[in-house]
């Protein structure tokens, strides 16, 4: 991969990282780049953001839409059981336009698959996200 090209990953996975995370998160991320984990940055941001939520088909639309990657996150995030991550998508996928009911859903198709104690976890997760969001939003 050349620079320009890598530089171009990065950057639109960049713009993308701020639309679905907001300027706060991510300037935060940044805030705390080191020499130790500033390659860790420049790998989220460039793979998966950049190569993978940024994707593009034929058209040069996004692959998938970013509401529906955000129901994948949530579902693989409580299914390994990251919430550190997934609290961090849930903000995300509120900004995409995931709902509260289709949050739900998610966790419950969640415990069908990797079990009633990730679910649990999910929805305790949410359910703290959730209060946020709506005590910012009164």
């Amino acid at each position: 991969m050349s620079e320009r090209t890598k530089r171009d990953i990065f950057e639109s996975g960049l713009a993308l990282r701020r639309e679905v995370l907001g300027d706060d998160y991510v300037d935060r991320a940044f805030a705390l780049k080191d020499a130790f984990n500033e390659a860790v940055q420049d790998y989220v941001t460039t793979h998966a953001w950049g190569a993978t939520w940024a994707r593009r088909n034929e058209d040069g639309e996004l692959a998938l839409p970013k509401k529906t990657r955000s129901i994948m996150n949530l579902a693989m995030l409580a299914a390994i059981n990251r919430p550190h991550e997934l609290e961090i998508h849930l903000r995300g996928a509120i900004n995409n336009g995931v709902t509260k009911q289709e949050m739900l859903e998610i966790f419950l198709h969640v415990a069908t698959y990797a079990g009633a104690p990730a679910m649990l976890d999910g929805v305790r997760v949410a359910r703290k996200v959730w209060a946020e969001h709506e005590g910012k939003a009164r």
